[in-house]
């Protein structure tokens, strides 16, 4: 059997996902998910009552042990390597995951008589399940307050592009001198006769259009986004909420919603410059 080349592409074989199990996949998990929260939500509102809540309350202690574990869980894994907060959202995450875990135990404990609450529950488990509530929201208002900036990349030239580089001569030193300059040209003949009379040359003044706010003193935005957002004014054309995005993605910010893009950034940068809000909008492409 002749051997392949290297360079020789090499067949690959996609066998097709069947039908039933993408639907299986894409229904199964947001049901499966339910069911996890109904059956965490009965030793979670327990553990709630024990710490000295009344009924109705105790079912908070369930919404925020899942609230913290979906939202840590995102945040953690929408963040980028090495932006700020990685690593509080990581061990958010973790903590929240331990956190549901435990808590399903500790009440089988207490509901099968393994441990008793009589004649009042432990301290630690008292201390232990008040807390959560404040620690969550410190770290998901952390969370949220701290900013996503993607770390630019320093472009690497190839070799290729090293070799087709253009050579540039270094300057001229002391111990190199420069080259001679040419000997000047010989003197021209005046083209108009010394005794000819010329008229004075007058032009039309022309007025200076005034330069645009902007390009004076530079604006001091609130949000640094603004700034990645600004140019897209330049076009005199009020940005949409797409082309606004795609500008904040390619700054290297992290994606946020319509109401901040339009409700916070946008509205700052028409603060500081009125004039831009009466621009006619952009069109919209719609995709096929």
């Amino acid at each position: 059997m002749a051997e392949l080349h290297p360079s020789a592409p090499i067949a690959t074989y996609d066998t097709p996902t069947p039908r039933w199990v993408s639907l299986l996949t894409d229904f199964g998990r947001p049901v499966v998910a339910a069911w996890v929260m109904i059956m965490c939500a009965p030793g979670e509102h327990h553990l709630g009552k024990l710490a000295g809540w009344n009924d109705t309350l105790a079912w908070g202690m369930a919404g925020v042990l899942a609230a913290y574990a979906g939202i840590a869980a995102a945040v953690a894994t929408k963040r980028p390597k090495g932006a700020p907060g990685k690593f509080s959202a990581v061990a958010g995450a973790w903590l929240s995951l331990a956190a549901a875990m435990s808590a399903q135990p500790v009440s089988h404990m207490f509901v099968t008589g393994h441990w008793t609450a009589e004649p009042r529950p432990p301290v630690w488990l008292v201390v232990t399940v008040s807390c959560i509530p404040p620690l969550v929201l410190g770290h998901l208002l952390h969370l949220a307050a701290t900013p996503v900036r993607v770390k630019a990349v320093t472009p690497v030239a190839t070799q290729e592009q090293q070799e087709t580089a253009p050579v540039t001569p270094p300057p001229a030193t002391a111990e190199q001198p420069a080259k001679a300059t040419p000997p000047a040209a010989a003197p021209r003949h005046p083209v108009v006769p010394a005794a000819a009379q010329l008229l004075p040359i007058t032009t039309r003044p022309v007025a200076q259009a005034p330069a645009p706010s902007h390009l004076g003193a530079p604006i001091k935005y609130d949000d640094p986004r603004c700034e990645a957002i600004r140019p897209l004014y330049d076009t005199g054309l009020r940005p949409g909420t797409k082309a606004m995005r795609a500008a904040i993605i390619a700054a290297g910010f992290a994606d946020c919603s319509d109401g901040i893009i339009r409700g916070t950034l946008r509205a700052e940068i028409e603060r500081h410059e009125p004039h831009l809000a009466q621009l006619p909008p952009a069109p919209v492409a719609f995709s096929a």
